[in-house]
């Protein structure tokens, strides 16, 4: 299923782009669904797999009100008559995020829990008893964090061409990077964009996702773009993700592409890449996120 996608690639044209000599292209991940959209798909594939092997066991996951994870999971669990619950960080709000209810009109059930337990949600209370009542689960970690997560990610590099010389991409869990770098060629480098302000273990996930040492040359982190943290905006990203849209048609999410695609293009302006380089930039998705901004914030939907 993974290696027969058809999945776009958007090549950018811009005066600046000519004058450092490089190329950038979009590998359009997005676009793959309207709700299993960019890496999701991917990440979840292998899990819901070793998941079916046992369809009466229940599937149990993670993440906060505005989890891309959780309602792909949600809408991937459906399609694959698995039952699932979603433990959501932080207490239940009055209204439900837009991403939440799409998660309950797929068939997701949610427990909300405070975001102190959330901070050892596997070992929670709440998490045991949920284990203890429905029976046998299945646990998906938080944004496919998981070997067989990387594994499905991997798959990305099919879609990528072998004369690629760098490859970017956001960093939450640093599941797609992982598998992005198990099949990376010895002269291609990994940009990583995280998007969590103070993500300093990301060696050590990588190690644990690949069960190997990553080559120091393949991987470069760069940790200036987070705009101050996880899901956090402000007007210039606003304004930049416009921009991006009015100038390449290129819609992005506040969360993960807009700010990779910043730092790209920042990167480019100093002089950071080498004429020649054929940069590829992974659209991971995510784009039913933009639905909590105030309507007319975006000039695109």
């Amino acid at each position: 299923m993974l290696h027969k996608l058809h999945i776009e690639t958007n090549y950018l044209q811009d005066e600046l782009f000519i004058e450092k000599a490089v190329s950038v292209t979009v590998l359009r991940l997005d676009k793959i669904h309207p709700v299993v959209s960019g890496n999701k798909l991917f990440k979840l594939q292998y899990l819901l797999n070793e998941a079916k092997k046992n369809p009466e066991q229940i599937v149990l996951t993670f993440g906060g009100a505005f989890s891309n994870h959780l309602v792909a999971a949600a809408y991937a669990c459906q399609q694959n008559e698995l039952s699932c619950i979603g433990i959501v960080r932080g207490e239940k709000g009055h209204i439900l995020s837009h991403t939440l209810q799409q998660c309950l009109q797929f068939g997701m059930q949610l427990n909300f829990i405070s975001r102190a337990e959330y901070e050892k949600k596997e070992d929670s209370i709440i998490v045991s008893e949920l284990i203890k009542n429905t029976g046998e689960c299945f646990i998906i970690p938080e944004g496919g964090y998981h070997p067989l997560g990387a594994k499905g990610a991997a798959v990305i590099m099919d879609y990528i061409d072998n004369s690629t010389t760098h490859i970017a991409c956001a960093v939450g869990s640093a599941t797609t990077l992982a598998g992005l770098l198990t099949r990376a060629n010895n002269n291609q480098q990994v940009i990583a964009f995280p998007v969590l302000r103070g993500l300093t273990d990301i060696e050590k996930r990588l190690s644990f996702l690949t069960g190997k040492s990553i080559p120091p040359h393949q991987l470069h982190i760069e940790h200036g773009y987070h705009f101050d943290g996880y899901a956090k905006k402000n007007n210039e990203l606003i304004a930049f993700m416009n921009h991006l849209y009015q100038k390449f048609q290129l819609p992005t999410d506040f969360v993960y592409t807009s700010k990779m695609m910043y730092g790209i293009l920042d990167m480019i302006k100093n002089n950071f890449f080498s004429p020649g380089s054929k940069i590829v930039c992974i659209h991971t998705g995510g784009l039913q996120g933009n639905l909590s901004l105030q309507k007319d914030t975006l000039t695109f939907s």
